[in-house]
């Protein structure tokens, strides 16, 4: 049996219709829900630890990232990002070394460039590895330098800061001669993706994880797409976060919106695409497909616009994940066990008969999503840095690892996030906060407790102070 694996960066779980739509209305994406229609859909899946590096390191390696032991990074050639944003732990074994020895063709297909910035490993036993180069601030070209007139075109007034501004300068650097959609990086990822499958026909089986930046921002996308949505394009270009409550103007955030939703469904066509070029090499009936997002990201929802780890909410920290099994068997089967990105590594392992060289963390969940059973699970933990979340099925629950900041939400009522009732439940917060203590296996690092006691976290590029 084949195995593929696809992780879509920041597409929020309410873009696809299976789980309902966004607040500002449907996003079109008829070939992610088709797909969904064939495959085992898990309604409580969640991230093991934030943001995008981290939850690759948990996503490849079925290790738990929480509580960052070995995660204070301070590497040449990035930006000192939230706790855990670093390489794989080189003791740790990784899903493609792994399958490799058991005799699995590998690739990577990504434009993902974090993971392929200096000292980053995240290619480690691919037999082949292919970077898609030019996504947000990688520096794939250096000039010519942009003009005052496109950055006030692209970067709205109220968003332009010295950092703002190179981030949008670089993002229209890489992409100055894109005039083709499929020039854009979602057709390239998928194209690219595609065109292994056709190049490797001969492998008696493979594991092919595929990772497409987009629909993460900038959200540059064909104008046809943005038609989709916005009847007026002469609304100015709105492509990123500010990171910050929302202070864009009803115009601007009606842009934001509609370059996001169009980013999605150029995600969905492409993944269209790809599944058009399975069906004619004949793998649909070979091989099994598990479809998942590191994260969402919040456009506007509850007054911000970007993704943080506290307060966490449910636009950024539910995420899609759909199993499609060879030939479509399964079919319309809904699982609402809790499952996190570890699971998903252990799930691939056991569904391709294969032992892990040592414990890994996650558990296979595959049996009992079929089964109707609720799962291992009573609860998820999830680690945005110095804020874990911990999440049951009545209880939404962040803090910081002092236990201080706690924030609570009741999840079975009416609108859960619209009160948080901390104040009124001080058991409940000791029950949540001993949960959060329970999974930091090892206990907190020390300079992570420093990081909380001093707030110098950075969860999710936010206004908090970034680490120095």
């Amino acid at each position: 049996m084949n195995i593929i694996l696809v992780i879509f960066d920041s597409l929020r779980k309410d873009c696809l219709s299976v789980y309902g739509r966004p607040y500002w209305g449907e996003v079109k994406t008829p070939h992610f829900d088709a797909f969904a229609e064939q495959s085992l859909v898990m309604t409580r899946a969640y991230p093991e630890a934030l943001p995008t590096l981290p939850a690759r390191r948990a996503i490849y390696t079925g290790k738990k990232v929480y509580p960052f032991h070995e995660g204070d990074f301070r590497q040449k050639g990035d930006f000192v990002g939230a706790p855990g944003w670093g390489p794989i732990p080189e003791k740790q074994a990784t899903l493609a070394e792994i399958l490799s020895k058991a005799g699995y063709r590998t690739a990577l297909i990504s434009d993902v460039y974090h993971m392929f910035k200096p000292s980053k490993n995240f290619w480690r036993g691919f037999h082949q590895w292919t970077f898609l180069r030019g996504q947000e601030t990688d520096p794939a070209r250096s000039g010519p330098r942009l003009s005052q007139k496109e950055i006030d075109y692209w970067l709205p007034k109220e968003l332009q800061n010295e950092q703002s501004i190179q981030f949008i300068t670089q993002c229209i650097l890489n992409m100055r001669d894109r005039v083709r959609e499929e020039d854009y990086f979602a057709p390239r990822v998928l194209r690219e993706a595609a065109l292994w499958l056709e190049q490797n026909q001969d492998a008696d089986s493979f594991f092919l994880t595929i990772e497409s930046f987009d629909p993460h921002e900038p959200w540059l996308v064909p104008p046809h797409y943005v038609r989709m949505y916005l009847d007026d394009l002469s609304i100015p270009e709105q492509v990123k976060s500010a990171y910050a409550d929302q202070a864009l103007s009803d115009q601007l955030l009606r842009r934001t919106q509609a370059n996001y939703s169009a980013a999605v469904t150029l995600c969905d066509r492409w993944f269209g695409f790809f599944l058009e070029q399975m069906r004619v090499l004949g793998l649909l009936d070979n091989t099994l497909i598990l479809f998942t997002a590191d994260h969402g990201h919040s456009i506007g929802d509850r007054g911000f616009c970007g993704k943080r780890g506290y307060p966490s909410m449910p636009e950024v920290f539910d995420i899609p994940l759909f199993i499609r099994f060879p030939g479509a068997e399964h079919a319309g089967t809904v699982s609402d066990m809790f499952v996190q990105h570890i699971d998903i590594t252990a799930t691939i392992l056991d569904m391709a008969g294969v032992e892990p060289p040592e414990p890994i963390d996650g558990v296979p969940f595959i049996e009992d999503a079929l089964a109707g059973r609720p799962g291992q699970r009573d609860h998820v933990t999830v680690a945005w840095g110095t804020y874990p979340t911990v999440i049951t099925r009545k209880w939404w629950f962040n803090c910081t690892v002092l236990g201080t900041q706690c924030r609570l939400y009741d999840l079975e009522a009416a609108d859960p996030f619209a009160r948080d009732i901390a104040s009124e439940h001080p058991d409940v917060l000791e029950e949540m906060f001993a949960y959060a203590i329970n999974d930091a296996v090892g206990g907190f690092p020390d300079w992570l407790i420093e990081m909380a006691r001093k707030g110098t976290d950075a969860p999710g590029c936010t206004v908090l102070a970034a680490r120095k």
